[in-house]
């Protein structure tokens, strides 16, 4: 018999016990598999670019750009590409049924961050086809269920067209599928020239412009100076990573790593404790065996080597349950979640399998080891 098959029949000896600790171990790290696939996947911050830099207004989100700061952008020799975008939400037949428009130049919109939206030069000349033509994310044209050339109406909440009305309509022209299951597909890629065109106010405004750094310019210096090239005009900019604006924007409502933080913690730290406690007292049942493995030779090193590795494969059964069901779960659930069960997140949770076995171990093993032989055999 190895060294593995006792230390598993050992886990064994009382189904009943370990099944309840596996059922336990794995709704922790189901738990914890939901709570980091979503803060890794929340509006696609975890494919957020640091790279790509947006430009708006000091004043807030709301206020408005004028596009006349896009010459003097497009001036700075450091900048690779710029593109520019205004933000149109609205609802889709019922008002909970919520969507967001970014209005841009298709060709400008490519060269800034084509890969990271998976755009093709194919769909960038689809849109083209017609002004009011639109491009989908793939996880909103799932879960809107429409199709290529669908016709949309997209009623804005604070975006009125000259005659009056908010209706805007669209013809869907393709799907943009996004670099990875990462990416927020969630939204809508319209025209600029269409909206600016109808739109009521706010005529050759933008809500941010998109700069690509070229390569070898740290994105943090230019964006320090994008801003001291703005800071004494009629509209002042504050310039942020793509990765911090959707950081930021979220911080508006909650921390949402410090909830996530929270909530893992509190489930491991009761996981521990229940753990420990369950194995100090089936390893105390044991100490009659335990003086008969030292007699036979077995060394104090290998005792506790033993009990470690009970506790170890507890962990690793139950852990991997939860973790495929966590895994299930963001593959089946709905795209507008926006889980990402990522490789990251599966080498967190292995790490922290290894750690709180031997952790949860470290005490009974640490007894079992110091209990003396005659002290054992007393126990009978």
């Amino acid at each position: 018999m190895t060294f593995f098959d006792l230390a598993r029949k050992n886990a064994w000896r009382k189904p009943l016990r370990s099944l309840l600790l596996m059922v336990c171990i794995a709704v922790a790290f189901l738990i914890y598999g939901l709570t980091a696939s979503f803060l890794a996947g929340t509006q696609g911050t975890s494919a957020a670019s640091d790279d790509i830099l947006g430009v708006m207004s000091a004043g807030g989100r709301t206020q408005p750009l004028p596009m006349a700061h896009a010459a003097r952008l497009a001036a700075d020799p450091d900048i690779a590409a710029l593109a520019y975008m205004t933000r149109l939400r609205g609802f889709v037949a019922a008002e909970k049924n919520v969507v967001a428009v970014s209005a841009a130049d298709p060709e400008r919109l490519i060269a800034v961050n084509g890969k990271g939206l998976g755009l093709t030069p194919e769909l960038v000349a689809a849109i083209g086809q017609a002004r009011d033509k639109v491009l989908v994310g793939r996880a909103l044209m799932e879960a809107q269920g429409w199709t290529v050339g669908q016709h949309i109406a997209v009623t804005a909440f604070d975006v009125a067209k000259r005659d009056g009305s908010r209706d805007w309509r669209f013809e869907i022209a393709g799907v943009f599928e996004g670099e990875n299951a990462a990416s927020d597909t969630y939204f809508i890629i319209a025209r600029y020239d269409y909206i600016n065109a109808a739109r009521a106010r706010g005529k050759d405004t933008v809500d941010a412009f998109i700069v690509r750094p070229r390569e070898g310019v740290p994105p943090g210096e230019l964006a320090a100076r994008i801003d001291t090239l703005f800071a004494n005009s009629a509209a002042p900019t504050r310039t942020q990573s793509e990765k911090q604006f959707l950081e930021a924007f979220l911080r508006q409502y909650a921390d949402i790593g410090l909830i996530v933080d929270l909530v893992v913690g509190a489930a491991f730290v009761t996981l521990l404790m229940i753990v420990v406690n369950t194995m100090v007292f089936a390893v105390r049942e044991r100490t009659f065996e335990i003086g008969v493995l030292k007699t036979l030779g077995f060394s104090r090193l290998k005792i506790m080597a033993l009990i470690l590795g009970e506790t170890l494969f507890i962990f690793a059964v139950g852990g991997s349950i939860g973790l495929v069901l966590a895994k299930l779960a963001t593959v089946f659930a709905s795209p507008a979640l926006g889980l990402v069960f990522s490789p990251p997140i599966a080498a967190k949770a292995l790490m922290i399998i290894a750690v709180l076995g031997l952790a949860t171990g470290a005490l009974p093993a640490f007894n079992a080891m110091r209990t003396p032989i005659i002290k054992a055999f007393r126990t009978r």
